[in-house]
């Protein structure tokens, strides 16, 4: 019989729920009032799986979550946050601090009954490829990152946003790696003048997200959907485990991880020596080369964007592009942009 620890307040809904938990016969229903009461439990009953409301009185949700996390005893114990909040931002704050699944209030039993057995099996899984140690060559071994990638792709957690939208925070919980199935994300940081610059771009089939894999350090700058995008994201403990088994991928990922600074290091570059117009055409060339699979394909880019990334102000940019357009090396249509003469944009000094 598997022990589910459930932290809820409201005494009715605690009540009906370890109830209809408990009719299964499949599970033994441990009842905590508040956050409080629920850490304590926690570490003293060490339950299979935790169900949590997340408005409650003396901790709520998000710090029962962020203390058991820390734990030794709770670090890898399923999480579910149960709650009446539906809004996608406090949905991803949720699953950013490192929760398993999210369910809304009201829920169905078959709701419920299906997110804790599948979370329960996950977990039962992930403690077996702990334990056991497999002294034949591992036909699931992953070679490189594409084999890393279709790891995220078959375990990871989906995620979608809107353009524009955040999916991290510079000094979020760095819980989450990412990997784009669809659209893009930029990176930005605010430097002390309080102006933006977008320090990286990814296109589909992009890793990002890492900042370290052995201390718990904060994302270190802000991303944020470009367009209508989707994430497969996969928990950073759960990763170093896989990391820890392959060391082959380790290697890939540093050369990646060395890829990614190199073009940090050339665009700083840029940024101090190039003229204004080939630092447009530059920025021009690389929003191309990440968000569009056809080099013809327009570009759908905010001008502040690819001002941030070029490193100049906007209105110096706009009045940039014009010229280029002018000279008949792009079209401008409202905010998309269509280059026209690849190799001529390449030569812009």
């Amino acid at each position: 019989m598997r022990k589910i620890l459930l932290i809820e307040d409201d005494i009715t809904l605690r009540e009906n729920t370890a109830e209809l938990l408990e009719l299964t016969d499949y599970y033994e229903v441990v009842m905590a009032e508040n956050g409080k009461v629920g850490i304590e439990k926690a570490l003293s009953e060490l339950p299979d799986l935790i169900v949590c409301d997340i408005m409650m009185p003396e901790v709520d949700g998000y710090g029962v979550l962020e203390i058991l996390s820390k734990n030794p005893k709770t670090q890898f114990t399923p999480f579910i946050f149960l709650s009446a909040k539906t809004e996608r931002s406090d949905v991803r704050k949720g699953m950013n601090l490192g929760a398993d699944d999210y369910i809304t209030k009201p829920f169905t039993e078959e709701e419920l009954i299906s997110a804790i057995e599948s979370r329960l099996a996950k977990s039962s899984i992930l403690k077996e490829q702990k334990t056991v140690v497999e002294e034949i060559p591992n036909e699931n071994e992953l070679r490189d990152l594409n084999d890393l990638k279709n790891f995220f792709d078959d375990n990871g957690t989906v995620f979608s946003f809107q353009g524009e939208e955040k999916v991290y925070e510079e000094g979020d919980n760095s819980n989450y790696i990412y990997l784009v199935t669809k659209g893009g994300v930029k990176c930005s940081k605010l430097n002390e003048q309080g102006k933006v610059l977008t320090t990286s771009l990814y296109k589909e089939d992009d890793l990002f997200g890492y900042t370290s894999f052995s201390q718990n350090i904060p994302y270190q700058e802000t991303a944020i959907a470009m367009e209508a995008t989707e994430l497969v994201g996969i928990h950073k403990s759960e990763l170093i485990s896989v990391l820890h088994k392959n060391h082959k991928v380790v290697l890939d990922l540093v050369d990646l991880l060395a890829d990614n600074l190199k073009d940090v290091k050339e665009q700083l570059l840029d940024m101090a020596y190039n003229s204004v117009h080939k630092k447009t055409a530059a920025t021009l060339l690389k929003f191309a080369e990440r968000m569009n699979r056809n080099p013809d394909d327009i570009i759908r880019i905010a001008r502040h964007d690819l001002a941030s990334v070029a490193g100049i102000a906007t209105e110096t940019l706009i009045r940039s592009i014009s010229k280029l357009k002018k000279n008949g090396i792009i079209e401008i249509e409202g905010r998309n942009i269509k280059i026209v003469d690849m190799e001529a944009l390449k030569l812009v000094e």
